[in-house]
């Protein structure tokens, strides 16, 4: 179990401490909610657990096998909805994988990937379309 404190310190931001490391970050209300934007909102949080979540189990996986996953990156692009209430509606992925070109790597990641805790633990009402791009860096 990991423990994370999290404080309102005002202005609808917040600080969490993650317990082990004593790292800390700052959220912010996004500026349609109220906020100033000027940090990750906690939704925002959630894509970024994913996209970081499929990297890491993708980067356990690759280590194993002796697969470069230098320089992989994902883009998650949150889309809320607002009705019946405000939330998390659609989570697109896309993941880049320069240095792996060989289809039996790239399938071993996949499933890696798609295998991930924050993707195993999201609800079924948000859309979590994943395309992964094997052997070219990620789309502005």
């Amino acid at each position: 179990m990991v423990d994370i404190h999290v404080r309102y310190t005002g202005g609808l931001r917040c600080e969490a401490v993650h317990g082990p490391s004593g790292a800390r970050l700052t959220t912010d209300a996004p500026l349609d909610n109220h906020g100033r934007g000027e940090s990750f909102s906690p939704s925002d949080l959630v894509a970024t657990a994913l996209g970081a979540c499929m990297l890491t189990i993708m980067g356990i996986v690759a280590e194993r096998h002796g697969w470069d996953m230098q320089g992989a990156s994902a883009r998650v692009k949150k889309e809320m909805v607002a009705s019946p209430v405000r939330r998390i509606g659609r989570l697109v992925v896309v993941i880049a994988v320069p240095g792996v070109t060989e289809p039996a790597a790239q399938e071993a990641l996949r499933k890696a990937a798609l295998a991930c805790p924050v993707h195993q633990s999201l609800r079924a009402e948000i859309e979590l379309p994943i395309e992964f791009e094997f052997g070219q860096p990620v789309r502005s």
